[in-house]
């Protein structure tokens, strides 16, 4: 026998929303996650429909010593034209419209339910804006990890290692990242607009909603985010990848996370060129904490911002805790 999608809220959903006197209840969002790295990344608009074409340079003209009658020859720079692909992520948020109705807050019961909706979101770009990785879902878009992956590659002095960190996959990743449109930017299509779309598709007819041809009268909102990740100057990413199990509760172990994180902004060739953050989960995070109780000299302050949000910085760069960064990632080997 056919059933309703459990993709479709039920009256169990509706019923679990209200508060005592029938109005809807405010949802406590555990599942909610902080993932900063959306609120610094810089957007651009893509010079193509579906992707966008960059020309990196490859090669500096370098000059001549002449000498008296002597001749110079002329030179010239070189470049490569590279693409990169733009990801469609969207998602419908559909509900009987009887079943709505029936509290007499419909409006604000469907904000309470696609409230989830907007975080889902934000999660998957964030996962996306580290792994996600064409080679594997030409769907998508790829991200830094794929671009970061090699030490024996082009960028591989920007990848940064403890000694055990090729070992197992226990690891985690910490990200310098300097925003820019000439170095690292996200992108979206041409001559639509940027971030999270949102259209109130109102009432709508969904035919077989039950497999067998029945029909319902409900309300759908469609979502749609288009995005991708350029990286024109990979010399503004730098990637640290380390074994969390080397540094043990006392802190007195395992690779300098300091020491790592100053030679990764060192590697940055201007900051102030760009929109520099450092990028970490909660783990690294954690382990922070404990190499800073053992040494209070480290170069860490935490401050309040024009916005009022208490902002914690390493040498004058704000560090950002990403959710969507794995604790169980794969050493970069050689």
């Amino acid at each position: 026998m056919a059933t309703l999608a459990n993709t479709h809220p039920t009256l169990l959903d509706i019923k679990n929303r209200l508060d005592p006197n029938g109005q809807v209840a405010q949802v406590i969002e555990m599942l909610n996650q902080q993932n900063e790295i959306l609120e610094d990344a810089v957007w651009i608009e893509a010079n193509e429909l579906t992707g966008h074409t960059t020309s990196i340079r490859t090669g500096i003209p370098e000059p001549t010593f002449r000498k008296l009658y002597g001749g110079v020859q002329p030179t010239k720079s070189t470049s490569v034209k590279v693409k990169e692909g733009l990801g469609m992520l969207e998602n419908y948020a559909e509900v009987d419209k009887a079943l709505a109705d029936l509290n007499g807050n419909s409006a604000a019961w469907r904000l309470s339910e696609e409230s989830a909706f907007i975080e889902g979101f934000g999660q998957k770009l964030s996962r996306y804006m580290v792994y996600g990785n064409e080679a594997t879902e030409p769907e998508g878009f790829t991200g830094l990890a794929p671009r970061f992956n090699s030490k024996s590659a082009i960028n591989g002095d920007n990848i940064l290692t403890s000694a055990s960190s090729p070992d197992g996959n226990d690891n985690t990743s910490l990200w310098v990242v300097g925003w820019g449109p000439q170095s690292v930017h996200m992108i979206y299509p041409k001559g639509s607009q940027a971030g999270l779309q949102i259209q109130d598709k109102g009432q709508v007819t969904i035919e077989n909603v039950d497999g067998n041809g029945g029909r319902m009268e409900a309300y759908r909102t469609h979502y749609k985010w288009d995005a991708g990740l350029v990286v024109r100057d990979w010399r503004y990413v730098v990637r640290i990848n380390f074994d969390l199990e080397d540094i043990v509760a006392d802190g007195k172990t395992g690779p300098v996370l300091r020491d790592l994180l100053a030679k990764a902004v060192r590697r940055i060739p201007n900051l102030n060129n760009c929109r520099p953050a450092v990028y970490m989960n909660r783990d690294a995070l954690d382990a922070f904490d404990l190499q800073m109780n053992r040494d209070p000299l480290l170069s860490f302050k935490t401050q309040e911002d024009a916005q009022g949000k208490f902002v914690t910085t390493f040498r004058g760069v704000p560090i950002r805790r990403v959710d969507q960064i794995l604790s169980t990632e794969a050493g970069v080997s050689a």
